[in-house]
């Protein structure tokens, strides 16, 4: 391997990001509330055989995709057992996620959304401040 990372085409960019409606298929924190643009997370990494093809492709907060890194599975904190990570593109979010009652923790309903949890740290400390705030004026969480 080269280690060079294939070039994703503005054009695919752009497709992913709309399908993705410019949120982070993990957290769904929206570009716009960042004030940045999102990473183009490849699903199955490309250091795991992973392509830059479309069906591969999402969109993710910096934050998630850089804890993600080149995991495709994790561990579930409750059943121990090793279990596939969400798949952003075919997997549906609610199936597997839910927003706590005060809306600032993100809460695996599933082996696979808590292994997820788990392994992008989905409630790290310094994002449940942040919704926190965002809670207070009205941001958050986010509506389907």
């Amino acid at each position: 391997m080269s280690g060079s990372k294939a070039r994703i085409p503005e054009a695919l960019r752009e497709r992913v990001s709309r399908q993705a409606g410019y949120r982070c298929g993990y957290c769904l924190c929206s570009q716009e509330l960042l004030g940045m643009p999102m990473s183009v997370d490849h699903i199955v990494p490309e250091a795991a055989g992973g392509t830059a093809a479309e069906e591969n492709l999402w969109l993710a907060c910096r934050r998630c995709n850089e804890f993600k890194g080149t995991r495709t599975t994790g561990m579930d904190p409750e059943t121990g057992t090793e279990v596939p990570l969400f798949h952003a593109r075919t997997d549906v979010w609610h199936e597997h996620f839910r927003w706590s009652k005060d809306g600032t923790l993100l809460v695996g309903k599933t082996p696979c959304g808590r292994a997820t949890c788990a392994a992008l740290r989905l409630n790290n400390a310094e994002i449940v401040v942040a919704r926190r705030l965002w809670v207070s004026a009205g941001w958050w969480p986010p509506r389907s």
